[in-house]
């Protein structure tokens, strides 16, 4: 939560900015290409991490038990792994601007988050378990600028909504304490995107832009779960059931871009 925290008291000033920015007398017009760096905020939707709590709860379990005196009872412990995985996807792409107020953008970026605990036994020895999930996606994106008299603060289009389609490159895949499996690639995709954009501030051929959506990302693989996590069921081999898990979820993304193709003069706004 405090990298979150960070990112918030960042685009507070930068709010503040746009403020100040929207009173001068010119904005330039968005370049019809442009180059952009992106992060933010992802509250990946990871429903199995529930996985990984019941193996180390187990492993808890049995340390309790090997325990013969209060003492050494009183000297397990553990911790529990978080609830909510929390990560900060990096991004970087191309922007072009075929018509006016449609952008279509190619991006692609990293995806990490390491969450793990340890447990002490009996002889107040420390074990470490965990489990990392990484994804390298690939992206397409259509964005599409609102005409001020939809939606606008000033007489210009400061309002976006954008659509994506992504694409899991390999090193897309989740590595654990007890192993490791790999996404199967997807000619179709693994999922979309779609998010509302705000123009936060301007200055020359740089921009900034703050978007808050909702990522539906499905990957899938050849391994099982049971290759990274222990699972204390009596299956048949015929009926497991190949790994797939979510990287979707909530975003918050802050866009920096850079422009090298100016599409018109500037644009005259008063303040």
């Amino acid at each position: 939560m405090r990298r979150l925290f960070c990112l918030l008291c960042l685009a507070l000033p930068l709010s503040l900015w746009a403020k100040e920015s929207s009173s001068v007398e010119e904005r330039p017009e968005p370049a019809r290409l442009a180059f952009f760096l992106q992060s933010g905020v992802a509250f990946l939707g990871f429903d199995d991490r529930d996985k990984f709590q019941e193996a180390t709860d187990s492993i808890y379990k049995d340390l309790r038990e090997e325990a013969r005196t209060e003492a050494e009872t009183l000297a397990v412990s553990r911790q529990t792994f978080q609830k909510v995985n929390l990560s900060i996807p990096l991004y970087a792409g191309i922007q072009v601007q075929p018509f006016e107020n449609h952008f279509l953008s190619l991006g692609t970026g990293f995806i990490y988050d390491d969450e793990s605990v340890v447990l002490t036994d009996r002889n107040s020895k420390s074990h470490h378990y965990s489990y990392t999930l990484q994804a390298i996606p690939l992206f397409l994106e259509y964005r599409l600028a609102i005409p001020p008299s939809i939606i606008s603060i000033t007489d210009a289009s400061l309002f976006s909504i954008s659509l994506r389609w992504y694409w899991m490159l390999p090193g897309t895949e989740i590595y654990s304490t007890w192993g490791k499996i790999e996404s199967k690639p997807s000619l179709l995709g693994n999922g979309f995107g779609i998010s509302l954009g705000y123009l936060i501030a301007s200055w020359k051929s740089f921009k900034i832009y703050g978007d808050l959506g909702f990522n539906s990302i499905t990957i899938k693989s050849d391994g099982y779960f049971e290759d990274i996590v222990p699972i204390y069921k009596d299956e048949e081999e015929s009926e497991k059931e190949k790994a797939r898990w979510d990287l979707g979820g909530l975003q918050l993304q802050i866009r920096i871009s850079f422009g090298v193709l100016e599409s018109k003069p500037k644009t005259k706004i008063e303040p």
